[in-house]
């Protein structure tokens, strides 16, 4: 019984140690990979090939010279390739007025690449800012654009509102062969249009697109007056609307006819 006990306890002994044993060699493994792997980063970071050296700019901008998107990425610290902050280079490039977002990539061994997608541009706001096609104010140059943009006047957190409304309107004119070219949502909330033609529309607040279908179908008639044009059309009724006229606008060639 006593030599039973004995083998145990040599069999229990050398088990703790095999396990002791590779417990210590596991350690070392992790001890020199870790090791390793920061030595690796520190002689990358230490070498000259861990510098940016290639800038790409991908994308189609068109209103933002490439120029513009070099020196705001130049902002950033570009020393090292592993340390650049790719959020700051993005930030960087979105701050610019035409850039609506911004994706930043390093590819290794050496180049930065930068997509850029631009702002486009739909409508002018409160004449002094710009809409894009998600209804959202930005402001950037005006000077580059060359489509006329309508215009579209509102408060404050109005303007998704109203580039909704401007689409219902505009399609609903242009299936009657009208074309709308601005409109305006007042503090309470009352709306205006206008037309190519110079004709303004008084909508109010309730039940829009009836009253503009009533001016639709009364504009053929109103139209026909051959000694004025039609000037303001008053829609703020349940039924009917109120127009004013004005004289007709006489070209120069008229005017010199009549001498």
């Amino acid at each position: 019984m006593a030599t039973l006990r004995e083998k145990l306890s040599g069999l229990k002994q050398g088990t703790n140690r095999s396990l002791l044993f590779g417990l210590g060699f596991f350690l070392l493994v992790v001890f020199m990979v870790l090791k390793l792997a920061f030595n690796f980063s520190d002689w990358l970071v230490r070498d000259n090939d861990a510098q940016l050296k290639q800038l790409q700019v991908l994308g189609e901008p068109k209103y933002t010279a490439e120029r513009a998107i070099i020196d705001a990425i130049k902002q950033a610290d570009l020393n090292s390739f592993f340390e650049l902050d790719v959020k700051q280079v993005q930030e960087l490039v979105t701050d610019l007025p035409w850039v609506a977002s911004a994706s930043v990539r390093k590819q290794w061994p050496d180049t930065l690449q930068v997509y850029v997608v631009e702002h486009q541009a739909v409508a002018l706001w409160n004449d002094d800012q710009l809409l894009n096609s998600k209804g959202q104010v930005f402001t950037a140059p005006q000077q580059g654009i060359k489509e006329q943009l309508p215009s579209l006047f509102g408060p404050e957190g109005s303007e998704l509102e109203a580039w909704q409304a401007f689409n219902r309107f505009e399609e609903l004119f242009a299936v009657n062969g009208l074309k709308l070219s601005s409109l305006a949502l007042s503090e309470r909330f009352a709306w205006q249009l206008w037309l190519e033609n110079g004709i303004r529309l008084n909508l109010g607040r309730d039940d829009k697109a009836k009253r503009v279908q009533r001016f639709i179908d009364v504009y053929p008639h109103l139209k026909k007056r051959q000694d004025v044009q039609v000037d303001v059309v008053d829609l703020r009724y349940d039924t009917g609307l109120a127009v004013q006229f004005k004289p007709l606008a006489v070209t120069e060639e008229e005017q010199k006819s009549k001498v």
